[in-house]
């Protein structure tokens, strides 16, 4: 360079940053875990659906006749005593999970409204609030089905010997009674997790809008409609599709409350499911109602969270 001039300096390149596998060995074990606990087993039983797995070839499952698409049009076919039976255990089990799901929303917003302000006792309300979702299930369950007994169940003993509410002792467990009672334990066990999410939800909620709405003159009912259920639409979203699936799917409860034998009246489609796998040893069959009911669950969980997804863009 000449004297007086500085030597040009070179752009330099940007260093590209190096690659890391770190990340991707991170995820192996949860993806090992997501292959042999749901991916496999669900293909596996997409599989046994597609074969006449009865009591003869269940020492050999591998070796059972392949009938294709036969159990699916047997159990299917409402116009046969089999279908008849499982599209009414499918109405039982739809009828059961929207009035399971609306019941422990309504308690969950209710408890989260009113806990939602600081007041001496509210700890222990949350904690009391809690209680039956931090219970195991069998636990839980089992004590509900002591409590519903007809001769020996506090329900019937407070009811009867000590309110004189009812001339004679119901059976809670059987008959027309055991889908309310069904429902009652389900509302009893799934209203929590509902309350600790509402109740996560209102945290995030400015007090400056209820403020306003105040000044402007709303009401409670008003600030609830206007203010509280606009601001918790997210968490409702998400909520009402967890709860939907784990109710429609639910299995421990019918099973633990009725001895795995549900009556008519609360037959729910986990349970005839299992019925018709178990006690019959026909796991084709059980196999294809599992599918099924997986394809529907997926059908409704996809028009939900597409129409609910169009509704957020419009709005």
């Amino acid at each position: 360079p000449r004297a007086g001039k500085p030597a040009p300096v070179r752009a330099r390149r940007p260093r590209r940053p190096r690659r890391s596998f770190l990340p991707y060995l991170l995820l192996v074990p949860a993806v090992v875990l997501e292959l042999g606990i749901h991916v496999i087993p669900m293909l596996v039983g997409v599989w046994m659906s597609l074969l006449e797995l009865t009591q003869f070839h269940i020492r050999d499952w591998s070796g059972a006749p392949f009938v294709g698409l036969d159990n699916y049009k047997a159990t299917l076919n409402f116009h046969t005593a089999a279908g008849r039976e499982l599209l009414h255990s499918f109405w039982i089990t739809l009828l059961y999970t929207l009035l399971s799901v609306g019941l422990a929303w309504l308690l969950g917003i209710a408890g989260a409204v009113v806990l939602q302000r600081p007041f001496r006792g509210r700890a222990i309300l949350r904690a009391l609030f809690l209680t039956p979702y931090a219970l195991p299930v069998y636990t839980a369950v089992i004590t509900w089905s002591f409590l519903l007994q007809r001769d020996t169940g506090l329900v019937n003993h407070v009811l009867v010997d000590q309110l004189g509410l009812l001339d004679d002792k119901p059976f809670w467990l059987i008959g027309d009674n055991s889908f309310w009672s069904l429902l009652i334990v389900s509302v009893w066990r799934n209203w929590p997790f509902a309350f600790l999410c509402l109740m996560a939800g209102l945290q995030n909620v400015p007090d400056e809008l209820y403020e306003a709405a105040a000044i402007d003159g709303a009401g409670f009912w008003r600030r609830l409609r206007s203010v509280t259920l606009p601001m918790l639409r997210p968490v409702n979203l998400v909520l009402l599709l967890v709860l939907f699936l784990w109710t429609f799917n639910d299995f421990n409860t019918p099973y633990v409350l009725f001895g795995g034998s549900a009556p008519e009246q609360a037959d729910l489609i986990s349970i005839h499911i299992y019925r018709s796998s178990f006690k019959t040893w026909d796991f084709g069959s059980g196999s294809a109602m599992s599918v099924a009911l997986l394809f529907f669950l997926l059908v409704v969980s996809a028009g939900y969270l597409l129409i609910t997804n169009r509704r957020r863009d419009h709005a």
